[in-house]
């Protein structure tokens, strides 16, 4: 079963009336109001998933800039959007598929088992010109799952310091080999991990490339095995793209380092890699 659901294959679902859950991931900041955004245009029958608030928890040094929510919290979204095991939860966004792969991530981790991602979001579906609609979407069904935590393997900052395998950052390459910074303390990688961005295994639209891109972008850099990999990113967004990408290459079975490198740089005595 796979995790990416097609643009066509949604509009078919939503024209022979499925009863799929949609979540439209994004952003809400001071400068841009997302749930307007949302209001102003979203696929048929999606929730708002304002990502900041429902898929993190508060940033800190420990825990590095986008930490997993708390359970409670997470629970009350769960239930805002009438979450139900019998309906499969498609997750999207309108940007290059961070947020939906973040959503993906954190439901799984909560115990949700039919969780999917809309290949190319809501651009992809846009493109295709299929339809959108204003307003605050569906009144939701009442919920009926309940948060269980624990249910992705993520590993802490010694668990990387331990770790035999390989490290696989999914940062731009820039941002891998210290060249730019913007979001964290300081530039560069972990010393010793390889780099797989996101380029690697997405097209130019935001869809995924063919699965066997995908492996031998994975396998050029040593990974052959996904059980003994670590993945990586500044946070754990690309790191969650980067997650989808192994399992559609066939490469399951790799855990997440969460903080990634705004937790491992936020410690002084950590080493810094630069460069290739």
């Amino acid at each position: 079963m796979s995790i990416l659901v097609s643009p066509q294959e949604l509009h078919d679902s939503l024209q022979s009336g499925g009863k799929q859950m949609l979540l439209h991931a994004m952003y809400e900041e001071s400068r841009t109001d997302g749930f307007a955004l949302f209001n102003a245009g979203h696929i048929p029958t999606a929730q708002f998933c304002d990502a900041a608030n429902a898929l993190a928890g508060t940033p800190s040094k420990e825990d590095g800039r986008n930490p997993l929510p708390n359970a409670t919290i997470l629970q009350r979204w769960f239930d805002r959007w009438g979450l139900s095991e019998d309906r499969p939860i498609i997750c999207y966004d309108e940007a290059r598929g961070i947020l939906a792969a973040r959503a993906w991530f954190v439901l799984k981790w909560a115990g949700v088992n039919n969780v999917k991602v809309l290949d190319g979001g809501l651009t992809k579906w846009r493109e295709l010109g299929y339809p959108v609609m204003g307003g605050p979407g569906n009144p939701p069904s009442q919920g009926r799952i309940t948060v269980d935590p624990g249910h992705m393997p993520i590993v802490t900052t010694e668990d990387v310091k331990k770790h035999s395998g390989l490290l696989v950052d999914t940062r731009g390459r820039n941002r891998f080999t210290g060249k730019t910074e913007r979001l964290d303390l300081k530039a560069g990688h972990i010393p010793g991990a390889v780099n797989v961005p996101t380029a690697a295994f997405l097209n130019d639209d935001g869809t995924f490339k063919d699965p066997q891109v995908i492996r031998e972008a994975f396998v050029s850099k040593g990974v052959k095995d996904g059980s003994e990999v670590i993945l990586y990113s500044g946070s754990g967004l690309h790191s969650a793209q980067g997650l989808i990408a192994m399992e559609l290459a066939g490469l399951t079975g790799a855990a997440t380092y969460l903080g990634g490198w705004s937790m491992w740089c936020a410690d002084p005595s950590n080493p810094v890699a630069t460069g290739e």
